[in-house]
């Protein structure tokens, strides 16, 4: 099953399709009406493996995320995801209620359950499209955060008896939601201090690490009666910008694990599906769709952003890129494992939607960026910067790769600056390694060893990011990465590798 989902990634990757429909088709075609004839139909199992491969997507997702880009767009996407919730799921239900005949709870629960963008089909679909930071950063943040108050109407709506008042609603979403930002800040905060301080005897225990991690901050919220969705994304996003150790296996890993949650989810929900019985409920979800994607989805945009003054251009595209995945089928279980009158129909009406409303608009959104005129800017790439820690001799061996883009391309090794205690030790350039020396020029595609103090190791990131933005003329183009001296001189150097220590003796 893992081949064959791998191999679907080639084609989804050639063909434009988006992956998720690919592996749904795969669990259709093994499931009760398919070559397979495996049939399944335990909506608790679904759920619950749905609810812990969201949080391994949640995790890579935080794990992923660029404070730099998100800090901007924060407040747009947390109205997005609370006040634009709602105007989403009001216009939704009507639609449903009016147009296709379903009571006010059935309206209530489809309009719920559909107004959460899906965490794995826009981290994916963006990471391939370029687009302005703002954008990107208001769309990966709403759908990192509105899963936890759509969950929550989501049971709410779906309980035996009368549905609470609106305003008894919207104080348990705001406490939930307050609980989860809490311990998820808290959880990121207390695992990056420990990270960075314990060295731990392989590198490849760093990676497990920051996924357990984050895995806690989601138990803990869940066990606090908070938002365990929103906290794991929290300390997933305080963990991708805290500067780790081994940062990029980090990530790597995380986007490996993730991989695997979107595989076994899509095809676990594939197999849920009956395929013969969504012909009697596609027009109604073709309907329902259409008002979500035309009416209910713009009106959340532009209801929420409102005081934000965002171009109309970047409205547009928020609106179009509010995609729908694994998230609104997973969610569609609740009302099947609370035996909710009409909960088969609710599944197969939202199953047809996020096919049809995926196909549609996954393909075309790289379309509307470009006539939108919406493509990324030029700005220069950002380093990739990657840290083992010297334990024994208190330093650190900074890996540096220099991207496409990046205004480092033609400094030459004194042009750095690095602070007193910082030193370029080695350059790796198209398989061939060599010691630099003052004048050697610097080129794309280099990976540069640089070894640090431990007082100076932030100074000396802080320097290598500089000039990768700015070029050699950093501090005086306002672009930061000021030196920091620290003078210690003469200790041997600890190069970390796979968990082993190799010593060498510096000057």
């Amino acid at each position: 099953m893992l081949l064959i989902a791998v191999a679907a990634v080639r084609i989804s990757s050639r063909s434009g399709l988006p992956s998720l429909l690919l592996y749904l088709g795969i669990g259709i075609a093994i499931g009760q009406d398919g070559i397979g004839n495996v049939a399944f139909d335990n909506a608790e199992l679904t759920q619950v493996i749905g609810y812990a491969a969201l949080v391994v997507i949640l995790a890579e997702g935080g794990l992923g995320t660029k404070w730099k880009e998100i800090k901007p767009a924060l407040p747009a996407a947390v109205v997005l995801s609370t006040a634009g919730v709602a105007v989403s799921v009001g216009i939704t239900a009507a639609a449903a209620h009016y147009l296709v005949g379903l009571d006010w709870r059935q309206a209530l629960i489809i309009g719920a359950v559909v107004s959460s963008t899906d965490a794995a089909a826009v981290f994916s679909v963006l990471r391939k499209v370029p687009l302005p930071s703002r954008v990107t950063g208001v769309l990966e943040a709403e759908s990192g955060f509105n899963d936890a108050p759509v969950v929550i109407l989501v049971v709410a709506f779906s309980t035996a008896g009368p549905v609470d008042d609106w305003y008894v609603l919207v104080g348990t979403i705001a406490l939930e939601l307050a609980i989860g930002v809490a311990v998820g800040l808290a959880v990121g905060f207390l695992g990056a201090y420990g990270l960075r301080h314990v060295a731990l005897p392989a590198s490849g225990l760093y990676p497990i690490a920051v996924m357990a991690i984050a895995v806690v901050a989601y138990a803990a919220g869940a066990m606090a009666h908070g938002s365990g969705f929103l906290a794991v994304y929290l300390a997933s996003m305080v963990l991708g910008n805290a500067k780790l150790p081994h940062a990029p296996a980090n990530r790597g890993f995380a986007e490996g694990l993730g991989w695997i949650a979107q595989i076994g989810m899509f095809v676990l929900l594939g197999l849920l599906v009956t395929p013969h019985e969504l012909i009697h409920d596609f027009w109604p979800a073709v309907v329902i769709g259409l008002v979500l994607t035309v009416v209910a989805r713009p009106m959340e945009v532009l209801v929420s952003l409102l005081p934000f003054r965002i171009p109309w251009q970047e409205q547009a595209l928020m609106s179009w890129a509010g995609l729908r995945g694994a998230v609104p089928i997973i969610l569609a279980t609740i009302p099947m494992v609370s035996d909710i009158e009409g909960s088969e129909r609710i599944f197969n009406i939202v199953f047809v939607l996020v096919v049809v409303y995926t196909l549609v608009q996954g393909p075309t959104l790289p379309w509307l960026a470009k006539a939108l005129k919406l493509g990324a800017s030029g700005e220069a790439a950002d380093l990739g910067v990657e840290s083992a820690p010297l334990e024994r001799l208190r330093g650190h061996l900074l890996s540096v790769a220099i991207p496409e883009h990046s205004r480092m391309h033609g400094v030459e090794v004194a042009e750095l600056r690095l602070p007193p205690g910082a030193a370029v030790t080695l350059v790796v350039r198209e398989d061939t390694s060599f010691v630099p020396g003052p004048a050697t020029v610097l080129r794309r595609g280099d990976e540069l060893l640089v070894v640090a103090t431990d007082p100076v190791r932030d100074a000396t990131e802080r320097r290598l990011r500089a000039v990768g933005q700015g070029g050699k003329l950093a501090g005086w183009l306002g672009t930061g990465g000021a030196t920091a001296a620290s003078p210690p001189t003469g200790t041997a150097l600890r190069f970390h590798r796979s968990g082993e220590h190799h010593r060498r003796s510096s000057g």
